[in-house]
């Protein structure tokens, strides 16, 4: 390929990616979308964005006396909820 032909073709992909509709995709599919088109930085933006509008859960803190017992709790949901998603 030449030169030329390749800034073409990075031209064209940069045009294609522009017009893609990240409203449209669920958080799942705007993250796969990133990591397939990592040079896409509307898509990494609009992943940040999406991400950044969670609230944070704040499991226990670090004076609370069942602190380990919190925590084991939270990943064991997380898992469980992982384990639930992928088996859909």
């Amino acid at each position: 390929m030449t030169r030329r032909s390749s800034l073409k073709l990075y031209q064209m992909e940069s045009l294609l990616i522009s017009q893609v509709n990240y409203d449209s995709m669920s958080t799942t599919e705007l993250k796969q979308y990133f990591l397939k088109h990592r040079g896409d930085r509307g898509a990494f933006q609009a992943y940040l964005d999406r991400i950044n509008q969670r609230p944070l859960r704040i499991i226990a803190s670090p004076d609370d006396p069942d602190f380990d017992e919190k925590v084991q709790a939270a990943i064991r949901r997380k898992l469980e909820a992982a384990r639930n998603n992928s088996s859909e």
